[in-house]
């Protein structure tokens, strides 16, 4: 962004031109509700707090102003709330959070802005609290839902809200932010593409000296299956220790985040610490990552078979893709991660009796 105020507030946001230029023109005077359609790795949360600095901020003098901007980046405003279900959707007890956090006062700024993550997984319970706040809100509550799609139990409350979409990121996108980041190209390049448009997960992927391992890994595994069930098992306990090496720089950042809230604790006092929180958010972080790392696992996996589908017909091949298809599917429903990885090689597997 070309002003002064995008320029601190988008800092976190890569690309997404069109929606923070909407987002910068609507600060000033905000509506009541808007509604990011995207993946948490478009940028959507991060643009979240940047508008929400900016509506903090708006009327105030260039000190303020760059004070109100930082907090809520860093999602330490004290009138930024945001709200992420603990488990895989988003309950009453939660909607009847939103309605508390609407309803409380401001306190440092003359609004308030209620972030609400996850918002397409709400229970079919909470739906009637959700529309109640969204259609009759608290004068000084702007609600930036944040939705990957839009489920047929959110329409009606989609229509009470603004829209902003936010793409996935392409691979060049992704490849450029992280050279400019200091990246050496080639190691932006592998991240870029294995991160799927997600912003979040390139940067980690370009921590990560053990990327190339792992899709080397998955894209040897139709010539190591053998038939046998003792293979496939060591295959899976393969797979999963990478999943596991992967996990390591989201750690190491996760115990960086926990010993700057202890040096809080010890300054400022356990009560209002938002340890729970913290850990419950470093929970979901790493059950997103491993998903993530499936989902790339079985990408890699399915290009192998859909090369031997050029130019000749293997039924084999189509059928493993068929498989490879059902298991990412399966995905959705959080499953245990051995047994999804035990079953799939097993149906992809070759006949034994076949040899």
């Amino acid at each position: 962004m070309t002003q002064a105020t995008g320029a601190s507030a988008w800092g976190a946001v890569v690309g997404q031109d069109a929606a923070l230029a909407r987002l910068e023109a609507a600060a000033a005077s905000p509506v009541h509700a808007y509604l990011f359609l995207g993946s948490l790795g478009s940028g959507s949360y991060e643009a979240a707090l940047g508008f929400a600095g900016l509506i903090l901020s708006a009327g105030t003098d260039d000190e303020a102003a760059d004070r109100h901007r930082r907090l809520a980046t860093e999602a330490k405003h004290p009138d930024v709330i945001v709200i992420e279900s603990e488990g895989a959707t988003l309950r009453v007890s939660e909607a009847d959070h939103i309605i508390r956090a609407g309803l409380r006062s401001p306190v440092e700024s003359t609004n308030k802005v209620i972030v609400v993550k996850g918002v397409d997984a709400i229970e079919e319970a909470a739906v009637g609290k959700l529309l109640k706040v969204i259609e009759e809100p608290p004068r000084s509550a702007v609600f930036v839902l944040l939705a990957e799609e839009i489920p047929p139990e959110l329409v009606t409350i989609a229509s009470r809200c603004v829209t902003v979409e936010f793409g996935p990121l392409s691979i060049p996108q992704l490849e450029r932010a992280l050279v400019e980041s200091g990246v050496d190209e080639e190691r932006a390049l592998t991240a870029a593409t294995a991160a799927g448009g997600d912003w979040a997960r390139a940067r980690l992927l370009a921590a990560d000296d053990s990327l190339a391992a792992r899709a080397e890994l998955w894209g040897a595994i139709p010539g190591r299956l053998d038939g046998l069930g003792a293979t496939v098992f060591e295959l899976v306990a393969e797979l999963r220790a990478g999943m596991d090496q992967a996990q390591e720089p989201l750690l190491a950042r996760h115990e960086l985040g926990l010993a700057q809230l202890e040096e809080r604790v010890e300054q400022l006092g356990e009560r209002g610490s938002g340890r729970t929180e913290l850990i419950a958010r470093h929970k979901r972080e790493i059950r997103r990552l491993r998903s993530d790392e499936l989902r790339f696992g079985l990408a890699t996996l399915a290009r192998v078979f859909r090369d031997r589908l050029i130019g000749e017909v293997d039924p084999r091949a189509e059928d493993a893709l068929a498989q490879i298809q059902a298991a990412a599917e399966n995905l959705i429903r959080n499953p245990n991660e051995a047994l999804l990885l035990q079953d799939l090689l097993l149906r992809i597997s070759p006949d034994p009796s076949a040899r």
